[in-house]
């Protein structure tokens, strides 16, 4: 990776900086004058580096919304894990439009005529691998030697093993994310040398079979389900990330693995998680009270203390604008950015009031988006929302940040992955099964709802309704051959009005200009 974009570290202080990428022209001035023996010298030291870990797909920086930025090469606003994840996997889809236009390269994704230029892309690809090198650096110095040199035993020692397992697992939530965007990525884990080596870049199906290996590898290595801190990863994540992984081998190596996507989305349904009752509250500034249940591993977010202009801040106010009523979302900003196409209210019946209590949109002025950069046309949602679930506020709530958390895995998406597998397998039981336990609470009716089968078309569907902008749309479509092709269509499409098909080799996005360039070692991806 391009150590240009990392430009500034603050984990670890010095040693922090010796990165495993290319050297060529980095501004490396730490925060902190500290080296890895102060960091690490406590378990309290070790705790608070894992929260940097942690917080790289939090946080932008170390100083509030802006100000000291992680990456550089992007404004700092838009650089956090979230936003830029969400841009990639949701607004080239049927699901969203945006309607700012003064970020360069963010219209592209509406276009879907995206270059290896496009800042937002290089923005995602550096992002992963700045958590992916501070988990390396937490893994490298949780070692049996590093912690009997500083004298951690016992019960610590045990407890940094546990902080040591989910390391690995958020730089293999990263792999897994590089796999999805990018293919074929360079690869760097603890044990890459240290300094100007450029990493070797690796074919997909070999990342592949390495993010399977880890999560294989760290399953007992991690705290039970449901035992560890809220926001942080236990064996259910890892379960849940093999589910996911699995659902989309076939895309990945070539090979299916659906089957497979079953059993690991069926060990989390077991391990005790429990449907929120209220479809909404799964979205709102106290989820982590009223949907801690269903919720397998979450970004968390406090509006006063970890204020940044992405994560749900990101969503809530940017899906706010034009005559909208703020207050029913919660904030005091209304950004007018994000709306959908009508395809995504179409999958309801009579969306503006639907018994589908999934559908939270609210009518601008009309369904038909004539042109992508008036926020007022299209239906806009409002299903994340800054507000606790009995419709107030924490006496200590910052109306324009967000508290609420982000939900990475939950488990509606693990009855989704039983019920797909299901219907691949020819298992109409099985999948009716799993997708009537969702729509019994979406239409909170254990009638109402109701299917009695369901074929594969209307598994997309579901899960549309179920996950909408939760950053799955761009991966789904992919699966099921409806993203570059012209089977199916939706409005503005390929930059055409009424949708059109793109390049096949748009499937994956490309590599950046700028790593290609300074590293040999690396590939661009086929027709970029």
């Amino acid at each position: 990776m391009n150590s240009k974009y990392i430009k500034k570290l603050s984990l670890t202080g010095v040693l922090a900086l010796a990165l495993t990428s290319c050297i060529n022209d980095l501004d490396r001035q730490p925060f902190y004058d500290v080296t890895s023996n102060v960091v690490y010298k406590t378990p309290e030291g070790y705790k608070q580096a894992l929260a940097k870990v942690y917080g790289c797909y939090g946080t932008t920086g170390n100083q509030g919304p802006a100000g000291q930025g992680d990456l550089g090469g992007i404004d700092e606003g838009t650089s956090d894990f979230f936003r830029l994840f969400w841009d990639a996997q949701q607004l080239p889809t049927d699901e969203t439009v945006t309607a700012w236009n003064s970020d360069p390269g963010l219209q592209d994704f509406h276009l879907m005529n995206w270059s290896s230029d496009n800042a937002f892309l290089k923005g995602i690809y550096y992002r992963s691998f700045y958590q992916i090198t501070a988990a390396n650096e937490f893994i490298r110095e949780s070692s049996d030697e590093k912690l009997a040199s500083r004298g951690i035993s016992g019960n610590d020692a045990a407890e940094i093993k546990y902080q040591a397992a989910e390391a690995r697992f958020l730089r293999a939530f990263q792999y897994w994310v590089l796999i999805d965007l990018f293919g074929n990525v360079p690869f760097v884990d603890e044990n890459s040398p240290l300094g100007a080596n450029l990493p070797p870049q690796k074919d997909r199906i070999t990342l592949f079979k390495y993010v399977e290996s880890e999560l294989k590898a760290i399953e007992s290595l991690l705290k039970e389900p449901r035992t560890n801190e809220y926001g942080r990863a236990d064996k259910a994540a890892a379960w849940a990330l093999l589910a996911r992984l699995y659902l989309n081998a076939e895309v990945y190596t070539g090979d299916a693995k659906y089957a497979e996507a079953a059993v690991y989305a069926n060990k989390v349904i077991s391990a005790g998680y429990i449907l929120t009752p209220k479809y909404k509250n799964l979205f709102v500034a106290d989820n982590n009270v009223v949907a801690k249940n269903e919720i397998i591993l979450s970004i968390n977010y406090d509006g006063a203390k970890t204020q940044s202009y992405g994560g749900t801040t990101f969503l809530v106010n940017g899906s706010v604008g034009a005559d909208m009523d703020k207050t029913i979302s919660g904030t005091s900003a209304g950004w007018g950015g994000h709306r959908t196409t009508k395809n995504l209210p179409k999958l309801f019946e009579n969306p503006l009031n639907s018994a589908d209590k999934r559908a939270m949109f609210v009518d601008n002025a009309g369904e038909e988006i004539n042109n992508v950069l008036v926020f007022s046309q299209g239906y806009a949602s409002i299903k994340f929302k800054n507000i606790k679930a009995d419709g107030t506020f924490s006496p200590n709530m910052n109306l324009g940040y967000s508290d609420t958390d982000f939900p990475l895995f939950r488990l509606g998406e693990m009855y989704l992955i039983v019920a797909e597998a299901a219907v691949r397998a020819g298992n109409q039981t099985a999948a009716v099964n799993a997708v009537n336990v969702l729509r019994a609470r979406a239409f909170e009716s254990q009638t109402e709802g109701k299917l009695t089968s369901i074929s594969l078309p209307q598994i997309l569907d579901e899960r549309s309704r179920e996950l909408y902008w939760e950053g799955f749309r761009r991966t789904d479509l992919i699966r099921f051959h409806q993203f570059v092709e012209g089977t199916y269509l939706w409005p503005w499409k390929g930059g055409a009005a009424t949708g059109s098909s793109v390049e096949s080799h748009r499937i994956l996005y490309p590599i950046p200009s700028d790593e290609i360039s300074a590293n040999p070692n690396i590939i661009q991806n086929k027709n970029y």
